[in-house]
């Protein structure tokens, strides 16, 4: 008979038991402290993530207008493909989907072979944004193919279009693969844009597909705010033309520019050219930048290449780039020493062709002198030592209270991103660090930088009777129903001259581009005030930047305008020969949209073109007396007794011996004529050459000064048109138009 285990064993052994069961239980307990308390949302999402298919459904992107409405960017429903590669069963299938995908959506195969590897995972995006031709090619593909729609599904998504391409590209930017906003406003705005993406939840199988529609929840997407802009449409285009035919004329690195809303600070147009199209950002559009990237042989080489070049053309200009003013600074020096009673405007200069500060010699852009002159010819003949003199007479400390009064030392706060900051000492020199000689430069616009947002929006204050603005480009928000959420209102920053002292000053302007450098900016019955300025760029020695600023009309402003033309390489290179020009042009047709009123003096009055009267019904014979009469030519077509249509056609504006032709039988067809060359002559030769042709021109630009020639022409040469066509020439002039030494 065996013995019996001892007390002790027994002891020993219950004591095992009972650790053994405690460790077990105690391990189970703390296994579920962990699973239910500590660790209880990564295991909550795990089982979420195995029992529920969770789809993002893309928001609509707001939609940004320019101030009258009209749709510049905006969200357009396309699709997302995706696939469930845990339905895969073979590799056959696998290849299959692939080619088919990738052949489809025009991607690479291997790429679209390796998601479809991912057999763990139940939704795998294979492309976003794919337009509606591509998802129906999709969907036949699916249909051909029996099992396919248990692993390729397309669901809702969003993509953003620019209707107009390059129009005010740099200012709008552009967005990314992912609905981001890259640069511009989109970038700037993009929380308000983006909108709130909506969801589609579906409960899953035990084999993970998805169960019936009674197991799925939809949350909506709900649309991002939307922008309507202070951008005129209109206004942007007439600078955007301007602008490009400057560059291409000047051969030119860029050309940027600014129309603001004089008494608001309301961006109107802002544009640098050449740009990018915002639908297709990643594209370089400037063809000589291309020729320089295919020429580089090394391949990271090429590859900064390229990503430089795309930054360089997604860059606004007008709110990111400095540059040297030169002289159109001489109004800001002008406006504090007439405020400060330093100066009048008809204290009298002398003008040797240089002056002497310190150490230095500083010379006139007129080496030969201009003699004796008032404050105001000094500011129309934009006379160097005049304004070192005045700067001398301000000192330091009253010039820099002006300098930063007009908001130099810091940004606009423009919204917009990537506005350049001032560095004191670096940009600009403070009070304490102006000496002589850098004062002396700093009165005429040179060794300090500012950006073309700061250099508008001072000018503008000066038409806005001293009144400094916060610049702006949105003017109000809206909801997905178009009800305004926001509205911006002009905000006024500071009082910077008195309205006294801005009227002279604008009175000195309006002098400068009637008789001084900037008459190129003449429109006759607009009065506009301005002032050139040409700068040589510090970071590139031999290379100008040319400018106009100015504003118009000049006794009751309406809008400020900026033109800056970076690097011209085609002959001139002054900003009253080339920058100027361009303003003219602006204004003129700004303010003929926007219904000024034009204000004619005596003189221009004498000038004026005259209206087209209406003949039509009228008998050849009187027809030709009232045409006689108001100083027209005339050419009859046809045998007719009376006037069954005319060209130009009533009311339209020629210059007093314009040409009418009178077309007397209903069955005539146009008589066509070729445009002749109208550029490069005087008024006189590009009258005779259209009446030889038998067209019209509408004169515009500067007709003042004898040594005039025409430099663009609204018609091509070669053009067939119809006999009587109105062409616009633009004329100006190269003489005392230079403001650089």
């Amino acid at each position: 008979m065996a013995n019996k285990p001892s007390k002790q064993l027994v002891q020993r052994a219950m004591a095992i038991m009972l650790i053994t069961c405690v460790v077990g239980f105690g391990a189970g307990i703390v296994g579920l402290i962990r699973a239910q308390i500590i660790n209880a949302d990564e295991y909550r999402q795990k089982a979420e993530a195995q029992q529920l298919s969770d789809k993002t459904i893309s928001a609509q992107r707001g939609t940004i207008y320019d101030k009258n409405m009209n749709i510049l960017s905006q969200s357009a429903n396309v699709w997302k493909v995706y696939i469930n590669p845990s339905k895969i069963e073979d590799e056959k299938t696998r290849d299959n989907i692939s080619r088919g995908l990738s052949n489809i959506l025009e991607l690479d195969y291997k790429k679209v072979h390796e998601k479809a590897s991912q057999s763990k995972y139940g939704y795998v995006s294979i492309k976003t944004q794919v337009e509606n031709e591509k998802k129906n090619q999709i969907s036949e593909f699916i249909s051909a193919n029996r099992g396919y729609n248990q692993i390729i599904g397309v669901d809702p998504d969003t993509k953003r279009y620019y209707p107009y391409a390059e129009f005010a590209s740099t200012v709008l930017g552009f967005t990314g693969s992912d609905d981001e906003g890259r640069s511009g406003l989109e970038y700037f705005y993009n929380d308000s844009l983006t909108g709130v993406a909506g969801r589609i939840i579906t409960a899953r199988n035990a084999r993970q597909g998805d169960m019936p529609n009674q197991f799925e929840s939809t949350y909506d997407p709900k649309q991002g705010t939307s922008l309507v802009l202070t951008i005129d449409q209109v206004i942007q285009y007439y600078l955007d033309k301007g602008l490009e035919q400057a560059v291409r004329d000047s051969k030119a690195l860029y050309g940027y520019g600014i129309v603001m809303d004089v008494k608001t600070g309301a961006i109107l147009a802002m544009s640098t050219k050449p740009d990018y199209d915002p639908n297709e950002p990643y594209d370089i559009t400037n063809g000589k930048k291309l020729e320089q990237i295919d020429e580089i042989t090394n391949e990271e080489e090429k590859k900064k290449a390229m990503s430089d070049a795309r930054y360089a053309q997604w860059r606004n200009r007008t709110i990111s780039d400095t540059y040297e003013p030169g002289s159109v600074f001489k109004v800001v020096t002008a406006s504090a020493a007439l405020e400060e009673n330093v100066v009048s405007e008809n204290d009298g200069f002398h003008c040797t062709g240089s002056v002497r500060i310190a150490d230095r010699i500083i010379h006139c852009h007129n080496r030969r002198g201009h003699g004796s002159e008032t404050f105001t010819q000094g500011l129309m003949n934009s006379c160097n030592p005049v304004f070192v003199n005045v700067g001398q007479r301000l000192g330091a400390k009253k010039f820099y209270k002006y300098f930063e009064a007009c908001g130099f030392s810091v940004t606009t706060g423009v919204d917009l991103p990537a506005e350049a900051k001032p560095v004191a000492n670096v940009t600009y020199y403070t009070a304490d660090k102006l000496g002589v000689s850098q004062l002396a430069s700093c009165s005429f616009g040179q060794s300090f930088q500012v950006s073309p947002i700061q250099m508008i929006n001072a000018v503008a204050a000066i038409g806005n009777g001293g009144r400094l603005m916060t610049p702006y480009i949105v003017g109000s928000t809206l909801d997905e129903e178009g009800n305004t959420i926001s509205v911006n209102d002009p905000k006024m920053k500071r009082q910077v001259v008195s309205e006294s002292t801005a009227k002279r000053v604008a009175k000195m302007m309006e002098a400068v581009s009637t008789s001084g450098t900037g008459k190129n900016s003449y429109v006759a019955g607009y009065r506009v005030a301005g002032k050139t300025g040409t700068s040589q760029k510090l970071t590139n020695k031999g290379k100008y930047i040319a400018s106009f600023v100015g504003f118009a009309p000049a006794d009751d402003p309406s809008i400020a305008v900026l033109i800056v033309i970076d690097e011209p390489t085609g002959g001139s290179y002054t900003g009253g020969a080339l920058a100027a020009p361009v303003a003219a042009q602006v204004f003129e047709q700004t303010l003929i949209y926007l219904n000024v009123e034009p204000k004619y003096t005596n003189e221009e009055l004498a000038q004026l073109d005259v209206k087209t009267p209406s003949l039509v019904g009228k008998s050849v014979t009187d027809a030709i007396k009232e045409l006689r009469a108001k100083g027209f030519t005339y050419k009859t077509i046809g045998t007719g007794k009376k006037v069954v249509n005319q060209t130009p056609s009533y009311n339209q504006i020629l210059p007093k011996n314009g040409i009418v032709v009178l077309y007397t039988e209903e069955q005539s067809e146009t008589t066509k004529t070729v445009v002749p060359k109208l550029i490069g002559l005087t008024l006189a030769q590009a009258n005779k050459a259209a009446i030889d042709a038998g067209v019209n021109i509408k004169v515009s630009g500067y007709t003042s000064d004898s040594d005039i020639v025409s430099y663009r022409q609204s018609v091509a040469e070669g053009t067939q048109v119809a006999m009587g066509t109105i062409i616009t020439v633009s004329f100006k002039t190269n003489a005392n138009v230079s403001d650089l030494a």
